[in-house]
């Protein structure tokens, strides 16, 4: 009876931590997109929240890093990132800002799961690519499939996959991969910190 009683307090205290240390992740990245906005080169600003996304993945499973990733893309709408689009179809901009956050976090998770089992830095780093390159990629996607006509019309005969890169995507996508790619060491120490938090409660 004391073991059950045990088992019940350590997994209602581990509850309870993913509770806290989630909930501060995700305040984090709120405030870290309202900071971002003031980070603009072109017609986007830089995303920095992909950071705190990676570090609740790992930390937390690829479900918490989906959650992390709809809380950025709600953040993205409510800054008002995303205006220029919302004024153009609506359902696809939300439809694009929230499916390419939800995505990023959860393959930041998934990566994270199948490569931690055998090196725990290789899935960082990867873990840290995945996210902008997933968020990224599916925003070029989301631009195709709802925006076609009217980003051809901007295009103005260029190929609009060229466009897209070079008007849209433009140097954020490096900021945000090199970013992530030069924190990776600082990454990979706050989820050491975190998982030996987690294994000594």
């Amino acid at each position: 009876m004391s073991n059950t009683n045990n088992t019940v307090a350590k997994s209602n205290r581990f509850n309870a931590n993913t509770i806290i240390g989630l909930g501060l992740l995700t305040a984090i990245v709120v405030v870290m997109q309202f900071i971002s906005m003031g980070l603009r080169f072109g017609t986007f600003s830089i995303t920095l929240t992909l950071i705190p996304i990676v570090v609740g993945a790992a930390l937390y499973g690829w479900v918490s890093g989906a959650w992390l990733g709809f809380v950025f893309g709600v953040s993205v709408l409510l800054t008002g990132d995303a205006n220029a689009f919302l004024a153009v179809n609506i359902p696809g901009t939300i439809t694009t800002v929230l499916v390419k956050g939800i995505l990023a976090g959860l393959c930041a998770g998934l990566v994270y799961e199948l490569i931690s089992k055998k090196n725990q830095i290789a899935a960082v780093l990867v873990s840290a690519v995945i996210a902008p390159v997933v968020n990224t990629g599916i925003f070029i996607l989301g631009s195709y499939v709802f925006f076609f006509d009217y980003l051809s019309g901007l295009a103005e005969g260029t190929n609009l996959f060229v466009f897209i890169l070079v008007a849209l995507v433009g140097i954020n996508f490096f900021i945000e991969l090199g970013t992530n790619l030069v924190l990776n060491p600082a990454i990979l120490q706050i989820i050491r910190i975190g998982k030996k938090m987690k294994s000594s409660k």
